[in-house]
């Protein structure tokens, strides 16, 4: 008997068992594309790295240098009326004086670098 009883009540000609597999079958088949797509939603999705990277960017800081004080050249204290080995000689003292006040001004400006 191919479960008679089946067919008569449901009036079909397919019995219980190959409903039930036809159902099953569909459920099964159709949660596996479902599944699959799933998954494959999930794959498409990837989150976010974080990852800290250095960058060296060149900050302008203030310079500390000590200030450099300018000398009283000797130069300045000279008059008409002094005589020309006095205005010589102060010439060279000066020039003596202005390298000296150029190498501290040198050295307050590649202390700033």
């Amino acid at each position: 008997m191919r479960l008679g009883l089946n067919s008569i009540i449901c009036r079909s000609g397919i019995g219980l068992f190959q409903a039930a597999g036809h159902v099953i079958r569909g459920l099964v088949c159709g949660s596996g594309l479902v599944l699959a797509i799933g998954v494959a939603g999930c794959a498409g999705k990837v989150e976010p790295r974080v990852q800290y990277v250095r960058v060296e960017v060149p900050v302008q800081v203030p310079c500390r240098a000590p200030e450099v004080a300018v000398p009283t050249w000797t130069a300045a204290g000279l008059s008409k009326t002094d005589s020309l080995e006095v205005k010589v000689r102060a010439l060279l003292a000066e020039r003596r004086q202005r390298i000296g006040y150029e190498r501290l001004l040198e050295a307050a400006v590649s202390a700033c670098k």
